[in-house]
């Protein structure tokens, strides 16, 4: 049970000024909101692939003033952002189109489940690549990662 600072009547815990001599306690710094303050730059930077979710991640990074000043683990949140951009446009736009039935021949193979299947393998690869931190700037999208960071600064 602590004590008051002032008098050295008894206070209670939450009390914020003494009962006895109204002095105003010493109270214990709030607790720290910065829930990725713990976390990992290559941890991050690794959530930010993770397939079909990592948009989430990759915008509470972007979001946070955590990695504010991390060039790196942004340029891999905004990558991890344009892949899933991608993303969407194979499984929005290319599905359809290429999976209507007039459009299947017998030679061409189903080309939207091949460019998920792409896109799904470019994620794994990332995490694999970002987890041995090693820095991969995938053909266009990196370079649009990369002008995204440049005008961030």
């Amino acid at each position: 049970m602590p004590y008051c600072c002032q008098c050295g009547k008894q206070v209670q815990p939450a009390d914020i000024f003494c009962a006895a001599c109204g002095a105003r306690q010493a109270t214990a710094p709030p607790p720290s909101t910065d829930y990725l303050g713990s976390i990992h730059p290559r941890t991050a930077s690794i959530l930010c692939y993770i397939p079909i979710v990592g948009w989430i991640p990759a915008i509470v990074v972007l979001a946070s003033s955590r990695f504010r000043n991390d060039r790196n683990v942004r340029f891999h949140a905004f990558q991890g952002l344009y892949l899933f951009v991608a993303w969407l446009i194979v499984d929005w736009v290319l599905g359809p189109v290429f999976g209507f039935p007039g459009f299947r021949f017998h030679l061409i193979p189903p080309i939207a489940g091949l460019l998920k299947a792409a896109v799904i393998g470019v994620w794994i690869y990332m995490m694999v690549t970002v987890s041995q931190e090693r820095m991969v700037k995938l053909p266009i999208i990196g370079e649009m990662a990369d002008r995204s960071v440049s005008e961030q600064r």
